[in-house]
C-alpha cells in the first residue's frame, strides 16, 4: 500500500487524540497513505467495547475528535465520517495489551474488533512500558519518539499485510512493541533476565497468553484490584511459554497475534442433554 494507490486509513485509539502515541502513528502512516483521525477527545482507556447512543463530534486538525469510546469512533468513522477507508489502525497505546484476558478490556483492541464486523482489516498497536525501579510507569513514554519502533512496525504491516493475504485468515492483528533500550527509558528491574532482549527489531507471531494473575485485597469498605502481571514481567518471573505474546515482549521481540473477532463455538453434547431434559414452567 502507498499513497499513490489511494490508501485511506482510519486512525483511532483509547488514550485520546492528543496523546504522543497517536501522534507517532499519524506521522508514520501519513508517509504511506491518507490518514483520517477519528479518535476519542480524551482518555478512554480500558473501556472495552462500550458503546454510546449519541456522541459529539468536533473537527480536529488531524480529523475528528469524538466524545465517546474507541468502539464509538470505529462505528462513527466507518458508517459516517470516512466510510471508504481500507484499514482501521488503533493506537499507539501507552502500555502493552497482552494476554487473552485483556482482549475484552482494552479500548485499543476493541476498536480493531469493531472494525472486523464491518469486514475492514484492522491493527491494534501498543507500546510496552516496563515498571521502573522507582516512580510510576505512566510518567514515561510521553514523547512521540518513544513510539518509534511501534510506528515502524505499524507502517510495515499497513504496507504489506493485505497484499500478503494476512487478512484472508485473520480479522485483526494485535501488535505489541517491546520497550527499546535508551537513556530516556525507565531503568529495568535489576532482577530481569540479562539474556532476554535479543534483537529488538525481530517480529514474532504469537498467540495470547492465558496466564492470569489478578488479585483482590479488602481493606474495610474498599477492595483493591491489582494485576500482578506487570511486576512479574519486570523480574522475568513469568511461566508463559515461547510462542505467547507476553513471552515475546519479555524477550525483547515485537509480538504480532493474528486474531478473529467473533467468539467461537463448538458442539457440546453435555448441553444437548440438558436441553432435552429441561421442562419450562407453565406461564
Amino acid at each position: 500500500m502507498d499513497e499513490a494507490d489511494g490508501t485511506r486509513l482510519l486512525l483511532t485509539n483509547d488514550d485520546g487524540i492528543d496523546s504522543p502515541g497517536f501522534e507517532a502513528l499519524y506521522d508514520a502512516l501519513s508517509a504511506v497513505g491518507e490518514v483520517i483521525a477519528v479518535a476519542p477527545a480524551d482518555d478512554r482507556s480500558a473501556v472495552g467495547r462500550a458503546m454510546s447512543n449519541d456522541v459529539t463530534v468536533r473537527e480536529h486538525e488531524l480529523g475528528y475528535a469524538i466524545h465517546g469510546t474507541p468502539a464509538d469512533c470505529t462505528v462513527a468513522g466507518l458508517e459516517s465520517l470516512c466510510p471508504d477507508v481500507d484499514m482501521v489502525v488503533s493506537g499507539c497505546n501507552k502500555g502493552a495489551n497482552l494476554g487473552a484476558y485483556v482482549l475484552g478490556r482494552s479500548g485499543t483492541v476493541s476498536a480493531a474488533v469493531e472494525a472486523a464486523f464491518f469486514d475492514v482489516p484492522a491493527l491494534a498497536i501498543s507500546q510496552y512500558v516496563p515498571e521502573p525501579t522507582e516512580g510510576d510507569w505512566r510518567d514515561h513514554a510521553n514523547d512521540p519518539a518513544d513510539y518509534e519502533l511501534a510506528a515502524d512496525v505499524t507502517q510495515f504491516l499497513v504496507e504489506h499485510a493485505v497484499g500478503a493475504g494476512v487478512f484472508d485468515q485473520a480479522d485483526y492483528l494485535n501488535v505489541n512493541a517491546p520497550w527499546p533500550s535508551s537513556e530516556s527509558n525507565p531503568e529495568p528491574n535489576p532482577e530481569s533476565n540479562p539474556e532476554s532482549n535479543p534483537d529488538p527489531t525481530s517480529m514474532t507471531i504469537t498467540r495470547p497468553s492465558t496466564m492470569y494473575d489478578m488479585t483482590a485485597e479488602r481493606n474495610g469498605d474498599t477492595v483493591r484490584l491489582h494485576d500482578r502481571i506487570w511486576e512479574r514481567m519486570g523480574s522475568g518471573d513469568i511461566p508463559d511459554p515461547v510462542g505467547t505474546d507476553r513471552r515475546a515482549i519479555v524477550d525483547g521481540e515485537i509480538s504480532v497475534s493474528p486474531l478473529t473477532a467473533p467468539h467461537t463455538t463448538r458442539h457440546h453434547e453435555a448441553l444437548d442433554g440438558l436441553a432435552e431434559v429441561y421442562e419450562s414452567p407453565e406461564l
